[in-house]
């Protein structure tokens, strides 16, 4: 995943990274984003805690998204946004990308 960082940015701290995946927690405190960022690898998120993200999309659009421990999703490769922590709390998730055999 290519980032661009602000001041404002959640903090990425990689936990495993081999030949075959990439486990990175990410942990954001209320406001905190990601940056602009294109996933080139498939990838896995699960929620830490529940929360409540905002994502930015590419053509200036904007959705929301209810986090819950329970309920981890799988995106292919090539999603491009922006992550941001909508709730009044800290937030973090998991996500494990997939490294192409």
């Amino acid at each position: 995943m290519k980032e661009t960082l602000s001041e404002t940015s959640a903090t990425p701290t990689i936990l495993i990274d081999n030949d075959q995946c990439r486990l990175t927690l990410w942990s954001f405190e209320p406001g905190q984003e990601t940056g602009w960022h294109t996933h080139e690898m498939d990838y896995a998120v699960m929620p830490k805690s529940h929360g409540k993200v905002r994502l930015q999309h590419p053509d200036g659009s904007e959705t929301s998204a209810e986090m819950s421990p329970d309920a981890p999703y799988f995106r292919p490769a090539g999603v491009n946004h922006n992550v941001i922590n909508a709730s009044d709390a800290p937030f973090s998730f998991l996500e494990m990308e997939f490294k192409p055999s």
